[in-house]
């Protein structure tokens, strides 16, 4: 079993628990980590600085594309962030409590 981590990034706290609240009740994901952070980009030609929602997902990386689908259906965004992250090293026990909490 790989494990990633899926981020992707909300405008708000509601959204960000709400897609949290969704993957964890339907088992795609074992956590999910909130953090504010500043957000610095391009968007249609123009700089943007804005707060966001940061989720760190930790799953098992065959959930990449139902986590991606469901943040889709959830996301306000007309391209939201999402990205996976492949974990090399992992604890065994870290390993086991995300298996244990996946389908």
């Amino acid at each position: 079993m790989s494990i990633v981590v899926i981020q992707t990034t909300c405008s708000n706290n509601e959204e960000a628990k709400k897609i949290a609240k969704v993957l964890i009740e339907k088992k795609l994901a074992a956590c999910v980590q909130m953090s504010e952070i500043d957000s610095f980009y391009m968007w249609q030609d123009e700089f943007c600085n804005d707060k966001e929602i940061l989720l760190n997902i930790k799953t098992k990386k065959e959930n990449f594309k139902k986590i991606q689908s469901k943040i889709k259906e959830l996301h306000s965004y007309d391209v939201p962030e999402i990205i996976c992250i492949n974990i090399e090293n992992v604890s065994k026990d870290y390993k086991k409590f995300i298996g244990e909490n996946t389908k």
